[in-house]
């Protein structure tokens, strides 16, 4: 008999739908039958005709079933949902991707995944999908079809228990895909659409016997495409069906352009974007087609210092973003950074045709790199105050323009300064914010070609950013290649600040190889340098934190605490929590050390709540270590395997399993240790692979809520070689205590 999960909750990154999908019904059939037999079912239709929409109304309908309690049905004679899609329904929006290297980074981040080591992307996401059973939704891949087809066929090789739904303009000619044409609605769906659109822009919209031909007229010469009838909608606030019918015909002959032959449907597309276009003021159209020059969202402050100028005062962009919203040609996006806009990627192409046309494409695209180098600067100092969580989720936020910019500045070999000068400014995202692949990605794009002579600066800051980040990887040869580089290029140039980084990075390298002695020594030589150069940020704290890490390590204990007490006070001050967070894990260890496992669960829990704000993997799978062997001590041994499971997948995205180090690794030994010894090898294999099931909400969510409060008497801390070799918590017996006795 099959074995049924443990639990049936469905998981996911589906959007919540704004707007109800008008009609469709057969469509939502055939795609729910095809998904039954087929493994890869694609969309594909002509811009516009509502693929998107369609296949996301689909999905959710395939995650509402899998969430639904089972029907009772006999087991073993057919797959429930339920099973089937055990693992969610993802999707990966890929209409903004343009650079092949970031397809797989992109699905890896769809799908929650956070990797920190050197494999590439692509195994990484071959490794996740092996064992697991969802959906996966891929919407807009045209601009990538052979690398997207390439990596599905992978994927869906090596994931028995994957299967896709995609949506663009081709399919992609896989075998064993399951290609679904996608015509325009029927007339009565399509005029159903318009009607449904137009009350919704405007309350007082009605249809009436006698206007109803002329609707249905005009959702005849739109061919009843979707993306033009909701355009279409958002005009009929200020025109009549009869106004807006007559405008079509006046302007259909310019408004149907492209090339001879094409198909009328693209010919229809063209004529609503076109005859959206041509009702657009002058301003108006201008700011559409410099706004083309945004990847994905973005915010007004951006499009006032992009697209104004002479031609486009400052003081009217506001104005006119609020129209190009009213017309449907803009959208509004409430996000953790704030209102952001974006528009239909249709709509977008169309405005970059005008851009081009005028010749000022060049131009804007300089402007546009511009204004996110100048944000990541300004973002790199907010980044050392109380405003660190609202620069992380614009950052987030910006990513794909921040891509644009990064790319903009790597195409001209005149300007590869600038390109070095953003990635390595932008260290605090790849190392603060689970973006290490991401970071060393364009760290090493940035770094293949020399400068021109005096932009010597640039260059070393973003050799020692890859020496910090390719250390964080486990790549500890790259790491010390370009840290040794930085180092020499600071002495050669007299730059003191470049060289108290590259000692820093020096010595955190040596921490994470176990090498304490000279983890110290560095780390030392590094503040000092940092104290004459007047630097103060959550580098050169973290860098405290180091230290009191490598002086802990060592069993000097009173020395870790009080310099981690004093960057915790300059924290507090600041308003920096991600180095708080690392300054916290030091004094857990040292109150866990003492017998304060109260004190040290409450350091830890803000410690793990914190790194998960920041979805920083590296800090946040150290502490839940030290929680599940703080944990054990307190007399919960079935709950500290549970942490421990979990904290296994963690490793294998942050890289070399605990960097290769006794001293970091002695937690979890001594903790496996403990509790195997109380539970048996059966039990606790149990309670780990639980652990290794929970999806990291899950964990976070467990580990702040700590064990259920039992009647069980807290058990001594062990006492383990690997503890006393590293002179890690609980492994040294206290002053008093009997010959033999543990430490309680």
């Amino acid at each position: 008999m099959r074995q049924r999960p443990l639990h049936t909750n469905t998981r996911g990154n589906l959007p919540s739908e704004l707007s109800g999908l008008v009609g469709r019904g057969g469509e939502l059939g055939e795609l729910a039958r095809l998904l039954e037999s087929s493994r890869l079912v694609t969309v594909t239709g002509v811009g516009g005709v509502g693929k998107s929409r369609l296949v996301l109304a689909a999905a959710r309908r395939v995650a509402e079933r899998a969430a639904e309690p089972s029907d009772g049905a006999p087991e073993g004679l057919r797959e429930e949902p339920q099973e089937r899609y055990f693992d969610g329904v993802w999707l990966a929006e890929l209409a903004s991707v343009r650079e092949p290297e970031l397809l797989e980074l992109t699905l890896a981040e769809a799908l929650g995944l956070t990797d920190h080591t050197t494999r590439p992307p692509r195994t990484v996401l071959a490794e996740h999908l092996a064992g697991r059973r969802l959906l996966l939704v891929l919407d807009g891949f045209e601009q990538l079809v052979e690398e997207t087809a390439g990596l599905v066929r992978e994927l869906l090789v090596r994931s028995p228990g994957l299967r896709v739904l995609a949506a663009g303009r081709r399919p992609l000619a896989l075998d064993g895909e399951h290609a679904f044409p996608l015509a325009p609605p029927a007339p009565e769906e399509a005029l159903a659409l318009l009607c449904a659109r137009a009350a919704a822009a405007d309350p007082g919209f009605t249809v009436t016997e006698a206007g109803r031909p002329v609707l249905v007229e005009l959702c005849a010469r739109l061919d009843g495409l979707p993306l033009a009838l909701e355009l279409a909608a958002g005009r009929l606030r200020a025109l009549s069906p009869a106004q807006m019918l007559a405008r079509l015909e006046d302007r259909f002959a310019l408004l149907t352009g492209g090339t001879r032959g094409a198909l009328p449907r693209h010919r229809a597309l063209r004529t609503a974007i076109g005859w959206s276009h041509e009702l657009c003021t002058a301003p108006e159209r201008l700011l559409w087609a410099r706004l083309s020059v945004f990847a994905g969202q973005f915010d007004l402050d951006a499009a006032e210092y992009v697209c104004s100028g002479p031609d486009l005062p400052v003081e009217s962009v506001l104005d006119l973003v609020g129209e190009l919203l009213a017309q449907s040609l803009l959208c509004r996006v409430e996000t953790g950074a704030g209102v952001r806009y974006r528009m239909l990627e249709t709509v977008r192409l169309y405005g970059a045709g005008w851009l081009e046309s005028l010749g000022d494409a060049a131009r804007l695209r300089r402007r546009h790199r511009d204004w996110y180098t100048g944000l990541a600067t300004w973002c790199e100092l907010d980044w050392f105050s109380p405003r660190q969580h609202e620069v992380a989720a614009l950052m987030e936020a910006e990513l794909a323009n921040l891509r644009l910019a990064l790319e903009c500045c790597l195409e001209d070999p005149e300007e590869v300064h600038l390109g070095q000068y953003l990635a390595g400014t932008l260290w605090f995202y790849w190392a603060g914010c689970g973006r290490l692949t991401e970071g060393r990605h364009w760290l090493d794009r940035a770094l293949e070609n020399l400068p021109e002579a005096g932009y010597e600066g640039s260059r070393l800051k973003a050799l020692w950013v890859l020496g910090y980040v390719a250390a964080l990887q486990g790549d500890s040869v790259a790491s010390m290649s370009a840290l040794y580089e930085c180092r020499d290029g600071a002495a050669r140039t007299e730059n003191p600040v470049a060289a108290a980084y590259a000692v820093h990075r020096l010595g955190c390298l040596a921490l994470v190889s176990d090498d304490m002695a000279r983890a110290g020594e560095l780390l030392g030589s590094a503040l000092e340098r940092y104290r004459e150069a007047g630097e103060l940020n959550s580098n050169v704290l973290m860098c405290q934190v180091e230290l009191a890490m490598a002086l802990a390590f060592q069993g000097d204990l009173a020395g870790a605490l009080s310099l981690c007490r004093e960057v915790r006070d300059i924290c507090e001050e600041r308003g920096e929590r991600w180095t708080k967070a690392y300054a916290l894990y030091v004094l857990a260890y040292a109150a866990l050390d003492a017998g304060g496992t109260g004190e040290a669960r409450r350091l830890l829990a803000e410690c793990v709540a914190i790194n998960h704000v920041f979805r920083d993997l590296v800090g946040l799978v150290l502490a839940v270590e030290l929680l599940a062997l703080v944990t054990v001590t307190e007399g919960e041994p079935a709950e500290a395997a549970v942490l421990q499971g979990a904290a296994e997948p963690m490793w294998d995205g942050v890289g070399l399993r605990l960097f290769g180090s006794g001293y970091f690794n002695a937690p979890r030994l001594m903790c496996q240790e403990r509790a195997g010894e109380l539970l048996g090898a059966e039990r606790y294999a149990a309670c780990a692979g639980h652990g290794r099931a929970l999806a990291l909400d899950e964990l976070v969510e467990r580990a702040l809520r700590g064990p259920e409060p039992r009647p069980v008497p807290a058990l001594p801390r062990p006492r383990t070689a690997a503890g006393r070799a590293a002179g890690y918590p609980g492994s040294r017996k206290p002053a008093g205590s009997p010959e033999g006795e543990p430490a309680g």
